[in-house]
């Protein structure tokens, strides 16, 4: 299955709380580290959801 390569590059000071949750969700920790995660529905709806806060790319 395909992965998401997903990097935290905007901080959430000043968001909705609820975009704060979402970062954590996605199991980030500190601004600047990089996750790989399944492409799945439920992963990219959370990446649509604060697309402003990240950057990402698929990974074969």
């Amino acid at each position: 299955m395909a992965k998401l390569r997903i990097t935290w590059k905007k901080s959430t000071i000043g968001r909705p709380p609820q975009q704060e949750r979402v970062i954590k969700a996605l199991g980030f920790h500190r601004l600047g580290e990089t996750v790989v995660r399944e492409d799945v529905p439920t992963i990219r709806g959370m990446v649509n959801k604060i697309s402003h806060l990240l950057e990402w790319e698929n990974v074969d």
